[in-house]
């Protein structure tokens, strides 16, 4: 591999990383998630500003409050020399010297001897020590400290040398006394930020709360709930986008019921045809075969009295005429059932379906068929006694000839209750065929018969959904509302 591609695979792969971490941080968040990282990195801008003006600032005042206690400091060892000489005896002078001069502020006082030896800090009487200076960090100390700086001033006694004191800068207590107000300034800083990180986070979530009910809005939309509305916010912008969202969802509920109504018409145009096509079979071919098979049995009966050769091939020949003519009423009547049960109207549904169960079992005796009805009535109007009908002809079809199922249940009942008036619960018409066949492929496009199930359960408002999956079998549900009823019979 050469050293370009090594370097373009490199580089795609920072890119990449690159794009991730970017995603993770920013672009995989929540409106409201980013718009309190803008606030939160604006606030550590401002902390980080702060903090460098107050570094800056504090290195210049330390210098010049450390500049003054050095010629303040000066000052005083140069007046209590002068006095001292005047009121000590020599040998005592250099001992007692320090004593006045320890609790000068920001400066240390070195008393030396004429060989340059440092003296021990002798107590004054009455005095007190200095309190203890606490230190602060080494980091910040460095950032804060001025150059150290000495200031020797020579201590003369009869004419002689004996000594000097040394000013040393001591920032230490200055340093401190600036991290106290930093560390103080910061706690406060840091509770004010959280606070409000606090009341912008309330704050954004019911600002953008409208938006979160306009997903979930939509999401009842792709779950084909147009009757879904949103309540108006104060906001203008949000007002408006729930305004237009209201306004499409009132636009498809009214197109779904123009395509139910339209779907409905066209199924009863269906099934009027239907009807029409069953009736004229079995009104006009039903009785033109029963006339030929009269015809065929008296031709039968004639030929019984001609003489033998003639006889036994007429005889053959009208047998084999009876046998096409019984064919064709078979085929007939079996026509008659797919196009329209002539029973329905005049059998109840209950039984009906029984009867479409066993009659499928005597056709598949190697697959074991249960029907069970719980609370449903004699008849619930020709739409809807149809398409229960028609829909659990479709589903057994669908089990014995597709998923191969060594069992299948039909279960029909009415859900719901209807109780007094403000407690009345809706009642529906629920449909289960439930196999224990291959199951069905989700990815599989749906086929003509299942399209038309569908068509026909949600032109009376209903539902019809398949579960299932491969190897796990399918139960079909199917869900009418009642009240659909009315509105059939009334078309």
């Amino acid at each position: 591999m050469s050293t370009e591609t090594v370097g373009r695979t490199a580089s795609a792969r920072l890119q990449l990383s690159a794009r991730g971490l970017a995603h993770a941080v920013w672009q995989g968040r929540s409106v409201r998630a980013q718009l309190l990282l803008v606030v939160v990195l604006i606030e550590l801008v401002a902390g980080l500003l702060g903090g460098a003006v107050t570094v800056i600032q504090a290195r210049t005042s330390t210098r010049v409050e450390i500049a003054a206690s050095m010629e303040l400091a000066q000052l005083l060892v140069t007046e209590a020399v002068a006095l001292m000489q005047q009121e000590v005896p020599a040998e005592r002078f250099l001992a007692d010297l320090s004593s006045p001069l320890r609790l000068v502020r920001h400066v240390r006082i070195v008393v030396k001897d004429a060989a340059g030896a440092a003296l021990p800090i002798r107590a004054s009487d009455g005095g007190s020590d200095p309190a203890p200076v606490a230190r602060a960090p080494s980091w910040f100390a460095a950032l804060i400290a001025p150059a150290i700086a000495s200031r020797d001033v020579p201590v003369i006694a009869a004419g002689q040398r004996i000594g000097a004191v040394q000013i040393v800068a001591e920032p230490r207590d200055e340093i401190a006394e600036v991290w106290d107000n930093v560390t103080a300034l910061g706690m406060l800083a840091l509770l004010m930020g959280l606070a409000v990180i606090a009341m912008l986070y309330v704050l954004f979530g019911r600002v953008l709360d409208p938006l979160t009910g306009v997903a979930r809005g939509l999401a009842d939309l792709e779950r084909r709930n147009y009757r879904v509305r949103l309540p108006r916010p104060q906001a203008q912008e949000l007002a408006a986008i729930t305004d237009r969202f209201n306004a499409l969802a009132q636009a498809l509920e009214r197109m779904r019921a123009e395509n139910e109504a339209l779907s409905h018409r066209l199924i009863t145009a269906q099934d009027d045809e239907r009807k029409r096509t069953a009736l004229d079979l079995h009104d006009e071919v039903g009785p033109s075969l029963f006339g030929l098979k009269a015809n065929a049995s008296s031709m039968a009966s004639a030929a019984a009295g001609l003489p033998d050769p003639m006889r036994g091939k007429l005889t053959e020949r009208v047998r084999e005429s009876l046998a096409i003519i019984e064919h064709l009423q078979a085929i007939n009547r079996s026509m008659l059932n797919r196009l329209r049960p002539m029973a329905l109207g005049h059998v109840p549904l209950r039984d009906l379906l029984s009867e479409l169960v066993q009659d499928r079992a005597r056709q598949q005796p190697q697959t074991a068929f249960s029907f069970t009805a719980g609370k449903v009535v004699r008849s619930y109007g020709e739409a809807i006694d149809l398409t229960v009908y028609r829909c659990v002809q479709e589903s057994l079809t669908n089990a014995v000839r597709h998923a191969r199922a060594g069992k299948i249940s039909v279960a029909l009942s009415e859900t719901g209750e209807n109780g007094p008036a403000g407690n009345a619960s809706p009642v529906h018409l629920a449909l289960t065929v439930q196999d224990d066949g291959c199951g069905i492929d989700p990815a599989a496009p749906a086929g003509f018969g299942i399209r038309g199930m569908q068509e026909r359960v949600q032109a009376l408002g209903g539902s019809c959904r398949f579960e299932g999956g491969a190897g796990r079998g399918t139960c079909i549900r199917i869900v009418i509302p009642l009240d659909a009823r009315a509105e059939a019979l009334a078309t």
